[in-house]
């Protein structure tokens, strides 16, 4: 039985043989840490209320989106999205309801959660 260079290590020639292999996933849009942290924040708190239990975050190739469910069955009740097509237009973020409508949308992520983070006022 003949050693050949086929034998060693299949899985080093493959790479080797292959070298842009590892960078052939497309690049997605996510969100930063920063922008990360910020909405699960709000997250946090609606969930403290109970008026939110479940969220799901896609990272496509145009865009991010974070949405948020009152329940794990139903549609989201809110759409938190980051795409940066709309940097320089609109903004790049923007919040959607269920039924589509862009509550806000504009360039800094804070400004934008605001339409859905309600603060607790003192009577």
């Amino acid at each position: 039985m003949s050693s050949t260079s086929e034998d060693a290590d299949p899985s080093g020639q493959r790479a080797a043989a292959h070298p842009a292999a590892a960078n052939t996933q497309p690049n997605r849009v996510t969100f930063n840490r920063l922008e990360l942290n910020r909405i699960l924040n709000l997250y946090g708190r609606m969930v403290a209320d109970g008026e939110w239990r479940d969220y799901a975050i896609d990272f496509l190739k145009d865009r991010a989106v974070f949405s948020v469910f009152r329940r794990a069955s139903e549609v989201p009740i809110y759409r938190i999205e980051k795409d940066p097509r709309l940097a320089r237009k609109q903004g790049m973020y923007s919040v959607i309801s269920a039924t589509g409508l862009i509550l806000r949308r504009g360039h800094e992520l804070e400004r934008v959660l605001l339409v859905i983070d309600r603060k607790l006022a003192v009577v």
